[in-house]
């Protein structure tokens, strides 16, 4: 697997640090609709997932009463963690990650959403970590 994310060597997070991190994933279509959710060990609830579908809804009703034409990224702050819905080909990829998660820069999401764009959901099938919900 490829990624666009700096190497443990630089001292910053790797794809396997990034994994870690995660807590659950949802992936919806391109409407906004919920496809598929996988959970942790350290994190069974889906419940994150609403919260990320009504952000979706609201997306959509900004963009259209705007007249807006992209979409990079959405963080969503809750009370430990970060829900982050990066927008891929085919799909909204939700990942939820332990602590807050702040961008330091644009070119800091940027390649964190070049990572998740990168990132192969069947990965997660096979992940030890990660169960489908």
């Amino acid at each position: 697997m490829s990624t666009a994310v700096e190497t443990q060597s630089s001292n910053k997070p790797g794809p396997n640090k990034i994994l870690d991190e995660i807590l659950g994933v949802a992936v919806f279509d391109i409407n906004g609709l919920p496809r598929e959710y996988f959970v942790t060990p350290d994190n069974q609830s889906t419940s994150w997932v609403q919260i990320v579908f009504q952000a979706l809804g609201l997306k959509s009703l900004l963009m259209s009463s705007l007249k807006l034409d992209s979409f990079q990224h959405i963080s969503i702050h809750l009370d430990e963690q970060t829900a982050v819905v990066i927008r891929t080909k085919s799909a909204y990829v939700a990942l939820l990650i332990k602590g807050p998660r702040h961008f330091p820069s644009d070119t800091a999401a940027d390649r964190f959403g070049q990572w998740v764009r990168q990132f192969e959901q069947n990965t997660l099938r096979h992940h030890p970590r990660f169960k489908a919900a």
